[in-house]
């Protein structure tokens, strides 16, 4: 008797233990913009504009945003031209932890929207190296003028429309808003510099050289 009820006690502990378990902790459904917690590896070659969103897509499924079209923050050159602007959806863009950084494509590509190191936040809600970290990582590929559009002109300015990891160049933005000095360049998200290196300045060591990973910015579309 003693054993039954030793066994009747165990499985009415086991029940409740099932029954009232606290759940799993949902992965964020809110989050419409991420900067990829990792690159191609392959420097400024990421497969193309289609490759770039395949990436934001396979990153946001995983962090449980699969639900939503994701394409990657990325202006092209040459003929058909793509802004990066104008593919991205009309907003509002949240992060991974909730927070709004742009109420829309204007608001985004102002002086008052809410992008720094503390809210350009990776898929999985993780906080972007910068100047002071080690390794800086701040380096984000955009090919793109402070307006979220082409960058005119013969010189490349996107590896070659995202296919180049040797020569080339693309234009970076700091994702911590941050620089060598505080002129606007500096402090643009989106337009500070471009890539240089020895590798011809598309590689992976090319990017890493002035502080980069060759991450970019995703932003869901609906």
């Amino acid at each position: 008797m003693a054993t039954t009820m030793r066994v009747s006690i165990l499985a009415s502990v086991a029940l409740f233990a099932i029954g009232f378990a606290p759940p799993a902790q949902a992965q964020s459904t809110t989050m419409t913009f991420f900067v990829t917690s990792v690159g191609s590896g392959k420097g400024g070659d990421l497969g193309g504009l289609a490759g770039a969103d395949t990436h934001c897509q396979t990153l946001a499924t995983a962090a449980g945003g699969g639900s939503k079209t994701w394409h990657a923050y990325l202006s092209t050159q040459g003929a058909g031209a793509v802004n990066a602007r104008d593919r991205i959806g009309a907003g509002p863009w949240t992060n991974a932890k909730g927070m709004v950084v742009a109420k829309s494509v204007d608001d985004l590509h102002s002086a008052g929207n809410n992008l720094s190191k503390q809210t350009s936040l990776t898929e999985k809600g993780g906080t972007v190296n910068g100047v002071g970290d080690t390794p800086n990582m701040h380096d984000v590929l955009t090919g793109s003028t402070p307006e979220g559009r082409a960058v005119a002109g013969e010189a490349d300015m996107t590896c070659k429309n995202y296919t180049s990891s040797t020569t080339g160049a693309v234009m970076l933005g700091h994702s911590d808003r941050t620089g060598l000095n505080d002129n606007p360049p500096s402090k643009s998200w989106n337009s500070s510099h471009p890539s240089r290196g020895a590798g011809g300045g598309c590689s992976q060591d090319d990017l890493k050289s002035t502080g980069g990973a060759g991450l970019y910015y995703c932003f869901a579309t609906n």
